[in-house]
């Protein structure tokens, strides 16, 4: 059996964090993107066209955080939005409608939880009220904390139950859902999105960072970030026929 192969897109961006909490469960971690900068990391980077992109060669979509999306992909003027990038925008859009049509796992984090309700024609709000309670803290740098209640029989609340504790760093949230997209859990005190999943097909997503919340990250108030990301290589073991999930042993089973 070959070893698990997750792509992960991004173009200038900072991923050192994902890779090295997926590297720590097993899978091969590609670093997909169509701009030819070179963050100096050893992991695995793969520099192609968007047309060139093929989800046959991987077994899972991992859409990390990151930049805010621009607005005029869910039909909105700029309200409240930050720093976007639009070639991230057009590669992070056309990886997701590449993996949905083969109908292949998907996984979105903070901005990816937003780019997947966007694909699916949801809207963004550009800037929530409660910001001060979700945003990072712009001095030190510092994610926020809060507590999220979960939608009993969820994916999320099979994981970590009806309440658990995680981190934040966002100014944004899910307005409207996108098409076939379902709410797992939202913040405990203002209802903002927290996670989500797709009805009919293999996409899940966490408005938080999970990998952030693994390894060296773990801080003892909040859960093991690192439930969620094997959450998602178990459903991509379940659909690829390169390894099974016996091979994998009981890290994250």
């Amino acid at each position: 059996m070959k070893t698990l192969r997750i792509a992960l897109p991004e173009n200038k961006q900072n991923v050192t964090n994902y890779l090295n909490a997926l590297k720590a469960l097993g899978p091969e971690t590609v670093v997909v993107s169509d701009s030819r900068v070179h963050r100096g990391s050893a992991y695995q980077q793969e520099y192609l066209d968007i047309k060139d992109l093929n989800p046959e060669n991987y077994d899972g979509l991992i859409l990390p955080g990151g930049w805010d999306v621009n607005p005029a992909r869910y039909h909105q003027r700029m309200n409240g939005s930050g720093y976007v990038d639009n070639d991230l925008d057009d590669l992070q859009l056309a990886a997701v409608d590449a993996f949905v049509k083969a109908e292949k796992p998907v996984f979105g984090i903070c901005r990816g939880f937003q780019i997947l309700n966007v694909y699916f024609g949801g809207s963004l709000v550009q800037n929530i009220p409660t910001a001060f309670r979700h945003a990072k803290n712009s001095v030190q740098e510092e994610d926020k904390i809060h507590k999220s209640t979960t939608e009993e029989g969820s994916w999320i609340w099979e994981l970590y139950g009806k309440e658990f504790v995680h981190n934040s760093a966002h100014h944004q949230a899910l307005d409207r859902p996108g098409e076939g997209l379902v709410i797992d859990s939202w913040c405990s005190e203002d209802k903002v999105p927290e996670s989500m999943h797709h009805e009919t097909l293999p996409i899940w997503g966490v408005q938080w960072h999970p990998e952030r919340l693994s390894l060296s990250w773990r801080r003892e108030e909040e859960v093991n970030g690192i439930w969620v990301l094997g959450f998602f290589l178990r459903k991509c073991c379940e659909m690829s026929d390169r390894r099974t999930l016996e091979e994998y042993g009981d890290f994250w089973l």
